[in-house]
């Protein structure tokens, strides 16, 4: 066929149906099931992005348009500096920024709420060659946060890279049933707040 030839096209008839994504999870998720299969894997999937500037409006609304509840923080690719969740735009820190402040919630930006990578606890990717998803789950309960980060040693001896991210939101949807994560403070502010 020459390329300039064009397609033959038809009609078709009413009642035809849309095709079905079938999950890229098919076979049911356990707690036994190795953990690899409810990793995020940033090798296979595009990591959504953020910078620092951004307005937390701003970065929710890119949450919501791209249909995830975490995004990693970075001012110049590729290094990370971070991560912005859902939790943390619409939790406490951001009404004890505004108070603390006297700044309305539209002036916050992702760089005020977001969580910097040293304070992220992290697994390394070789690790999960024999864990299962039940050491994930628990992982995140010690941990008291609903994102666990993957890395992996950087090239000749460079810098760490994360490879990847575990998410509650995606265990859960993957096991069918609801993970319980108590959040913990991270800082003797955050202890004395609760204390209060």
């Amino acid at each position: 066929m020459h390329i300039d030839a064009p397609l033959p096209t038809s009609r078709v008839d009413v009642g035809a149906t849309l095709a079905q994504a079938r999950p890229w999870q098919t076979t049911p998720v356990t707690p036994h099931s190795p953990a690899l299969e409810v990793l995020t894997d940033l090798t296979q999937v595009k990591a959504a992005t953020t910078h620092p500037r951004t307005l937390a409006r701003e970065a929710e609304q890119q949450m919501i348009f791209q249909g995830v509840r975490m995004l990693f923080v970075v001012t110049e690719m590729p290094a990370v500096e971070g991560l912005i969740t859902a939790a943390d735009i619409r939790g406490d820190q951001q009404m004890r920024l505004v108070h603390e402040r006297h700044v309305p919630f539209d002036e916050l930006t992702v760089a005020d709420l977001m969580t910097a990578l040293p304070q992220l606890d992290t697994i390394g990717f070789d690790q999960l060659r024999s864990a299962r998803v039940g050491n994930i789950i628990a992982t995140l309960k010690r941990v008291g946060r609903h994102h666990l980060l993957v890395v992996e040693p950087g090239a000749a001896g460079g810098p760490a890279r994360v490879r990847g991210v575990f998410s509650r939101s995606q265990i859960e949807r993957q096991l069918g049933t609801a993970i319980d994560i108590a959040q913990i403070a991270r800082s003797f502010s955050e202890i004395e707040r609760a204390l209060a």
